[in-house]
């Protein structure tokens, strides 16, 4: 449909049909799905929904299939008056039936091809089901490993959560111009604008309070790199932002949403968060905060009735402009146009059984290689790893047996569907002896039988780890250890004198050190998704070989958090001079340094690093090329990640001591070698000043070449009006 009767339809809409157009509500309210029909009648009632409102309604959050799709859009359409078709909405996060590893664990691949693919496979399948748009990527900065939705971020940095969401949004919406050809595809939703990775110890929906020029330096960047890259959604956070929610703070999403990063796609609500204002205290009731939250820009309002039952009288008493909501409504009509929707409200489905699509052995196998490239091993101690193919093993632990390796946010994959430990190993491994424990028990009769099974192996390997719903959303820790029966169990292994391969499912960074103690091996797995199984026993054996780096720090405890790299420096740094001094910034019972740093991550091949010289000197404006040579010194083919690190020494506002800039994963055969010539350019230099101007400063800057955060090397360049 061209713009022209989009806006034109706008124009036919009456004020009721307009309002009603910016509501999201769940498939069940709906006509023509029998999806809990018993709750129906008492939740519309409760909402104080009318069939109007209903036959109306924008937007359906969440669909089980494209059965069910189908009947809710034909049901709809047989009663809207103009036609317009409704868009499904749905939480697509890492896979849909076929599930991939969990996003922190996708962060810590180092690899937007990686990444693209989840989101293409992901798309492929969920619109074979019948969804529109993802509510993806999730772009919040997070450095506390306390709240439970880390595990849906990837990570602690800003320029690699950018490059990966932007990988992310080409994954889900392919060429945004054709996503009414492209079938495949889905419109992406870059969330949660802004800074709700940043909420107060780490504790879900509460409170965010930074500086301004903080949000602009650390937190907006991969949002804005996502909108950039063409996202056609948005979601509003839950949190305040200087003071004022963000679903209804006008400056962030007026100003710096669509000025600033000129996005003109939908804004939307998080779930209830209109209404939630009122809690913050920001506004009297619900129609204040219907009021507010037009004026600041939010277009769809998910689950909550605040808009359709406030949004005629503010329009009709003069306190709210109907432009703002007849320019939301053009957002929302334009939102299907350029999903197609208007020529097919179905995308294809009505003709075209897609099911075919759905958990194909070639998206396991994808599947399978993401959790591969997203596994990061963090100890192997004289080398235990790889395992050979006739080693006995004795397979022990919670997770040993457990189908519970999805992940978080897996809202559509089955457990049924995914290959757990034992089955794993079993199609590798020719002995395999198992003992299934408990997550938060260790019995004096587990003992007796982890002794039994383990007496004639070769090795163990502990299956630790959490249970999904230990994270995500609302899944908050005030301590981030395992339960301590893990712990126990580890160290009772250890007395038995065999070697200990520690395998991790996890959906955060936790307290690793008695781990590490207590194995030879300690693999970090995080929540692989459906091929989970498969995906172990292909690092254990040698089939595949680790290339994961952490994309969050480990802390020594829960006591340090936050930890992470790139902080700022303080007035009395400790520094190796200093070591022992008590007035310096240090902790009396443990390391400043956190226990693995941003970027580690081993293999079980060797790399050496050179980095060509670089100059002295650099005019303000001008790229610095850093050129490294790779090679692989060992006998067997890997990947290494380069990591190109940069410091500026001295600026008018202090910056931390150091910031990714750069980062390629390289793949060598035994014995290659490669050249990768990196480009930073001035941007690279630059940041943010108090006016929230971002300029590049004359001054020393240090250059930091290597495979983490700490194992680099230094070089100096001097950066001024050289001519």
């Amino acid at each position: 449909m061209k713009q022209e009767k989009v806006q034109e339809l706008v124009s036919q809409m009456t004020l009721d049909e307009k309002i009603a157009q910016c509501l999201q509500l769940s498939p069940f309210l709906f006509k023509g799905t029998n999806k809990n029909a018993e709750l129906t009648g008492p939740l519309l009632q409760e909402m104080k929904l009318t069939d109007a409102h209903t036959e109306n309604a924008g937007s359906v959050l969440g669909s089980s299939s494209a059965l069910d799709m189908i009947g809710i859009q034909e049901a709809y359409l047989k009663t809207n008056r103009l036609g317009i078709p409704l868009v499904f909405m749905a939480d697509v996060i890492h896979g849909y039936k076929t599930v991939f590893p969990i996003p922190l664990a996708l962060g810590c691949s180092f690899d937007r091809e990686t990444v693209r693919v989840m989101a293409e496979v992901s798309a492929l399948e969920a619109t074979a089901d019948g969804h529109h748009v993802t509510f993806s990527p999730m772009l919040d900065l997070v450095r506390d490993p306390r709240w439970g939705r880390v595990m849906e971020s990837t990570g602690e940095d800003p320029f690699l959560n950018s490059e990966l969401g932007k990988a992310m949004v080409d994954g889900y919406q392919g060429d945004a111009s054709k996503l009414n050809e492209n079938l495949e595809q889905m419109a992406a939703c870059v969330k949660h604008f802004a800074a709700y990775g940043a909420a107060e110890a780490g504790l879900e929906y509460n409170t965010v309070n930074m500086s301004t020029r903080e949000l602009y330096q650390n937190y907006l960047p991969a949002y804005n790199a996502a909108i950039q890259a063409g996202a056609k959604l948005v979601m509003t956070a839950f949190n305040v932002v200087d003071g004022i929610p963000a679903t209804m703070n006008k400056w962030l999403n007026r100003d710096v949403l669509r000025g600033e990063m000129e996005f003109d796609g939908v804004l939307i609500s998080d779930w209830g968060a209109v209404a939630e204002v009122i809690n913050h205290g920001t506004a009297r009731n619900p129609k204040e905060a219907a009021q507010f939250s037009m004026e600041a820009g939010v277009d769809l309002e998910m689950m909550t009735t605040c808009y359709i039952h406030e949004l005629k009288g503010l329009i009709e008493e003069g306190k709210l402009s109907e432009n703002l909501l007849d320019e939301a409504v053009l957002r929302m009509l334009n939102l299907k146009n350029d999903l197609g929707l208007f020529e097919d409200p179905y995308r294809g489905l009505k003709n075209n059984d897609r099911t075919k699509d759905i958990l194909t052995d070639e998206s396991r196998g994808k599947a399978r290689a993401a959790g591969v490239e997203s596994a990061v091993l963090l100890e192997n101690k004289s080398r235990l790893l790889p395992l050979a193919k006739e080693a006995k093993i004795a397979l022990v632990g919670p997770l040993a047996t457990s189908p519970d390796i999805l992940g978080g946010w897996n809202v559509y994959g089955e457990e049924k569907d995914g290959i757990n430990v034992e089955t794993g190993l079993r199609e590798v491994f020719e002995t395999v002896e198992v003992v299934s424990t408990e997550y938060t028990e260790l019995s004096e009769e587990d003992k007796v039988a982890v002794k039994a099974a383990v007496q004639n192996m070769d090795v163990v390997v502990l299956a630790l780890g959490e249970k999904n719903e230990w994270g995500g959303e609302a899944g908050s820790l005030a301590t981030i250890r395992l339960p301590e029966a893990q712990y126990q169990l580890a160290k009772f292994v250890q007395t038995l004198g065999k070697p200990v391969v520690i395998t991790l499912f996890n959906g955060r960074p936790l307290e690793v050190k008695e781990l590490a103690e207590s194995s030879d091996a300690l693999l970090e797995l995080w929540f692989p998704g459906t091929e989970a199984g498969r995906v172990t026993a292909d690092l254990l054996s040698g089939a595949s070989n680790p290339s994961g780096k952490l994309s969050m720090s480990f802390p020594q405890t829960t006591g340090q958090i936050p930890v992470y790299y790139n902080h700022l420096r303080t007035g009395r740094p400790q520094t190796p001079e200093n070591k022992g001094e008590r007035y310096v910034s240090h902790y009396l019972d443990i390391p400043n340094e956190p226990f693995y740093p941003f970027g580690y991550g081993k293999s079980y091949s060797e790399f050496e690093l050179k980095t060509s010289s670089l100059p002295k000197e650099l005019n303000l404006g001008e790229s610095l090329h850093v050129e490294v040579t790779i090679k692989n010194i060992s006998d067997i083919a890997g990947k290494e990640v380069i990591q190109v690190y940069l410091q500026d020494v001295t600026a008018s506002i202090s910056r931390p001591v150091k910031e990714l800039k750069a980062f390629e994963k390289v793949a060598l055969q035994a014995g290659e070698e490669k050249t990768v010539t990196f480009e930073l350019t001035s941007e690279a230099f630059s940041f943010y000043n108090h006016q929230l101007e971002k300029v590049q400063e004359p001054g020393l800057h240090r250059v930091f070449v290597g495979t983490s955060s700490e194992d680099v090397d230094v070089f100096e360049v001097e950066v001024g009006g050289y001519v």
